[in-house]
């Protein structure tokens, strides 16, 4: 511990030589020197009369003097109505002690109403009203000899409130002695032995601090354990042990560094660094005073910089009684007095000296009570929060705003018209910043200005979600608005389409200021104003207003309408919609839940509202039947007559592109094929006279039933063999196998047999033959095949023919032979069966409905189980299997 503390304090050393120049700048006004006693007062024309000691117990305060006399005075606080202290001392008495020596030092023992007296190496005790010696009861008076120095122990561990206990030092041998000293006694209870002649001390509880000749220690009277701290020359200069709180000291150390030192050895706080040549030292928190030949020097205990210097000549006591400091010169005594501590922080404030005046309010929570530090805390740190906000520090600014739970609008009202015109909001007083607004602080500088609503963006962000938002909601998310507005800021978007609390007053002007349309819309819509939301979005379509936050903005409007719950307006802009494009308009009603709710959008309104818009009409009745699947006729119908229409058209239009038609022609055939709803004879009547419809024509047939019809159509007026055979493929499917032979035999019949015959109809029925051989009956297709055919031209049918042939006589084969030997095995168990009897009694039942036997007829089940023939009859006529049953006639 020794070498511990050696070289913290030349480290320390090292560091404040390296910094003097940074903390001779670092000044803050913590204390006023105040006259307490003047000199004519205390000696009146005696010259040669000099203060050597004080004592202050309350407004008490007594002088010794090296004429040996004390001198009792009663010091009255009077306060300016500028909050000023200043001191009036009251003379009441001086006693002459006789022994013509200075006064050395004097303690005062309130409890006991007794001065503890050093003078001419003496102790003893005076009445601190008559400043009489005091007799002891054995007689005589209350003295110890041969005394260095005392001290009292302002920690007592002995209980008793009227005992005082003290240390002393012997001028005769390396003792300290420990006395307990009563009204009108003193009592020797503990004597200690140290290694060297102490010539200064302090105790705390058992803990004595000393000043040896050549180093300071802590020892334990009570267990006698030592600890050695730091070397230290009392021959250079006076050394210093101050006792400053429970079980701590301040020490003088060499390098003019002010120590701290607790009751196990360990330094807990740094060090101050003060001057060489000085004398005194006191604590008055948080702050170190010290006293050398010229000045009086203030450091703080927090960071430990020189915070103030008072010019003091003369000086040689310095004291601090019961949080009270006082000084002395040889002539007059003074009291430092302190300003308060929210003075203190706000001068430095003032300087912009921030975390000094954090750390000051930190640490000095222990002095004031909870619910003022609390309030004077965050109030402290909203201060600080402005003065780094006005150096541009704004990550510095918002942790000390979000710690001082700072009202978001005293930031927002720095920017002008941010706050809305209804807000209620009055700037805290006394202020908290010295800035008039934004222009103030940047002074023309627009980037400073950006920067500085860059950070109110972000921190408004952060804490609109956050309880220091409540009640001022309206305020934070209208100046957010109107902030992404001016800064064109992708959230603007994000903050209207959710839940918020713009003022619609403030809001429209600034939207419509910076051409911010869409937003204005979407801030009509969360407002429940849709139709001023749609009015300002169709003027941005139909270009009456710039406006390029969304290139989609007609795709927009299309998807608000489809959720729109007004159907007013949803009727209103349909119309504007359709104008537009009638593609994407058509979707309003495309994209929205199908109702059948009259008073609402059902699909017949919408059809009859769509008659005059045959394009989207076509798209809606394809959404109902081909997406939606809906089921009636008067939609296929019409779906299918608007295909059918456009066909025709098309067909009319000599300038018709052709490709166009074709795609026409081939979603009015899909369509014919794939719906069984719409009405067939009704379409058959529109185009049975159009030679150009004919395949279509016949696909109607088909619908009909009438294939033969189709099917001359297809081969002998289009002679599109292909779709002739792709007809029957068509028209069989998922029929049965023999409906599919006939369809395609009626085709073969076509080819070959039909009126007037058709050119190139023998091979398609070679080519229909070969492909779909295993449809066809071949012994009938031999019948009807001209002789002069090759076989080699109808190999291909003939083999496949003959397989088929051949696989279904092996199929029946095998079919016969398990019907056989199913059948035996039914003769064995039949046989198995016979050769027990099977008994049969009025008391037995029948398995199958539990009633007794009547009859000795019975039928016998597997097992030999027997039931009533009338009860198998009816389980045969369910399942026609029979294989498990037996007849049987026996009885008993």
């Amino acid at each position: 511990m020794y070498f511990f503390f050696f070289w913290m304090y030349l480290m320390l050393i090292g560091y404040f030589n390296c910094s003097v120049d940074a903390v001779a700048e670092m000044s803050v006004k913590a204390f006023e020197l105040v006259p307490a006693v003047e000199r004519d007062l205390l000696m009146g024309d005696k010259a040669r009369i000099n203060i050597e000691c004080i004592e202050c117990c309350g407004k008490h305060l007594y002088v010794g003097t090296n004429d040996c006399f004390i001198h009792h005075f009663l010091l009255d606080e009077v306060a300016s109505p500028m909050g000023k202290l200043s001191y009036t001392a009251q003379k009441l008495l001086n006693k002459y002690l006789g022994l013509k020596k200075p006064v050395a030092e004097l303690r005062a023992a309130s409890a006991l109403e007794r001065l503890i007296v050093l003078c001419d190496g003496m102790v003893f005790l005076v009445d601190m009203v008559t400043l009489e010696s005091v007799p002891s009861a054995a007689g005589g008076g209350v003295k110890i000899r041969g005394v260095i120095a005392f001290c009292v122990n302002e920690n007592p561990v002995n209980g008793d409130p009227f005992c005082v206990e003290m240390a002393i030092l012997s001028s005769k041998r390396r003792t300290v002695q420990i006395y307990m000293v009563h009204k009108d006694r003193v009592q020797l209870v503990k004597e200690v032995s140290t290694p060297e002649q102490p010539c200064a001390l302090s105790l705390d509880g058992y803990f004595l601090c000393l000043a040896l000749t050549t180093q300071y220690m802590i020892l334990n009277y009570n267990t006698g354990a030592s600890q050695d701290l730091f070397p230290y020359n009392s021959e250079e200069r006076r050394p210093i042990v101050k006792r400053i709180s429970r079980e701590e000291f301040l020490l003088a150390a060499p390098g003019g560094l002010g120590m701290f030192a607790n009751a196990e050895g360990v330094s807990q706080r740094a060090p101050v660094s003060w001057s060489e040549s000085v004398i005194a030292a006191a604590v008055s928190f948080p702050y170190v005073v010290a006293l050398d030949e010229n000045f009086i020097t203030i450091h703080s205990m927090l960071d430990q910089q020189l915070k103030q210097t008072l010019s003091f000549r003369d000086g040689h006591i310095l004291q601090d009684f019961e949080g009270k400091v006082i000084l002395a010169s040889t002539k007059a005594v003074y009291v430092l007095v302190p300003l308060p501590l929210e003075r203190q922080i706000q001068d430095l404030l003032a300087s912009h000296r921030v975390e000094e005046a954090l750390i000051l309010m930190e640490g000095a929570q222990r002095n004031i009570p909870k619910d003022k530090f609390q309030v004077l805390h965050r109030r402290i740190l909203q201060r600080a929060g402005f003065i780094q906000f006005g150096k541009l520090q704004f990550q510095e600014a918002k942790e000390h705003f979000r710690k001082g739970e700072l009202d978001v609008r005293e930031l927002i009202s720095l920017y002008p018209l941010l706050l809305p015109a209804s807000s209620s909001f009055t700037r805290f007083h006394p202020p908290l910043h010295e800035f008039a607004d934004l222009n103030h602080l940047a002074q023309g500088d627009q980037e400073k200005v950006l920067q500085c609503k860059r950070f109110l963006i972000s921190y408004l962000k952060e804490v609109r979600s956050t309880e220091v938002v409540n009640g001022c909601r309206e305020d934070v998310d209208t100046a957010l608005l109107k902030l992404y507005a001016e800064q064109d800021h992708d959230s603007l978007l994000d903050l209207l389409a959710s839940e918020n609390a713009c003022v619609l007053a403030d809001s429209v002007p600034c939207l419509e200021k910076y051409h911010k349309y869409f937003a204005l819309g979407l801030l009509y819509h969360y407002n429940g104003q849709d139709s001023a939301a749609l009015q300002v979005w169709t003027r941005v379509v139909n270009g009456d207003l710039q406006d390029s936050t969304r290139s989609d903005l007609f795709d927009y409007i299309v998807d608000f309408l489809c959720c729109c719950s007004n159907l007013d307006l949803v009727w209103k802009y349909a119309d504007w919609a359709l104008q537009k494009d009638s593609t994407k308009g058509v979707h309003i009603f495309i994209r929205r839940p199908l109702s059948t709710n009259q008073s609402e959008l059902n699909p017949d309104k919408v059809i009859s509202y769509l008659g005059k818009n045959k394009q989207a009409l076509l798209l809606y009745l394809e959404h109902l039947v081909l997406e939606k699947k809906i089921q009636k006729e008067k939609f296929h119908t019409h779906l299918a007559v608007l295909y059918l229409e456009r066909v025709l058209s098309l067909l009319s239009d000599s300038s018709a592109d052709a490709e166009a038609l074709t795609k026409a022609r081939e979603r009015l055939q899909a369509f014919l094929r794939e719906s069984n709803m719409y009405r067939v004879q009704f379409l058959l009547g529109k185009i049975e006279d159009c030679e150009q419809l004919l395949l279509e024509r016949a696909t109607l047939h088909g619908k009909l039933e009438e294939h033969d019809r189709a099917l001359h159509i297809l081969v002998h007026k289009l002679r599109d063999f292909p779709s002739a055979e792709a007809f029957c493929v068509w028209a069989s499917s998922g029929r049965d196998p023999a409906y599919r032979q006939r369809l395609f035999h009626l085709l073969l019949e076509e080819y070959l047999g039909g009126e007037p015959r058709v050119g190139g109809g023998e091979m398609a029925a070679v080519d229909v033959l070969n492909r779909h051989g295993e449809v066809f009956d071949a012994v009938r297709v031999l019948r009807v095949l001209p002789e002069s055919w090759s076989l080699q031209l109808l190999r291909p049918f003939l083999n496949r023919a003959i397989r088929a042939s051949m696989h279904a006589r092996h199929t029946s084969q095998i079919a016969v032979g398990l019907a056989h030997s199913e059948n035996v095995q039914l003769l064995h168990d039949r046989l198995k069966e016979r050769k027990k009897p099977i008994f049969v009694s009025e008391k037995k039942g029948c398995h199958l409905c539990h009633n007794t036997f009547k009859e000795p007829d019975v039928v016998c089940l597997p097992g030999g189980v027997p039931v009533h023939t009338h009860c198998v009859a009816q389980r045969i006529k369910d399942s026609p299997t029979k294989r498990h049953l037996t007849n049987s006639s026996n009885h008993t």
